[in-house]
């Protein structure tokens, strides 16, 4: 089965790239936001990288509701 790549549901702080990008290749998402951020503040290009996959990724799948 491959494996593909949405936006997280799960692990989202703004748009659920970094949790998605960590679990696609199976890494911590810690790592996968650091990496980004360091790339955005010395780079400036993966501002723009992320803001096109987060409009165009689809979203994963939902992973159930809150419990009242």
């Amino acid at each position: 089965m491959q494996k593909k790549f949405y936006l997280s549901q799960k692990d989202k702080k703004i748009g659920g790239v970094c949790g998605g990008l960590a679990e696609y290749f199976e890494v911590d998402p810690f790592m996968v936001r650091l990496v980004v951020f360091l790339a955005m503040f010395f780079g400036g290009v993966s501002f723009w990288v992320y803001i096109i996959i987060w409009l165009l990724a689809p979203k994963g799948p939902e992973v159930g509701g809150y419990l009242k």
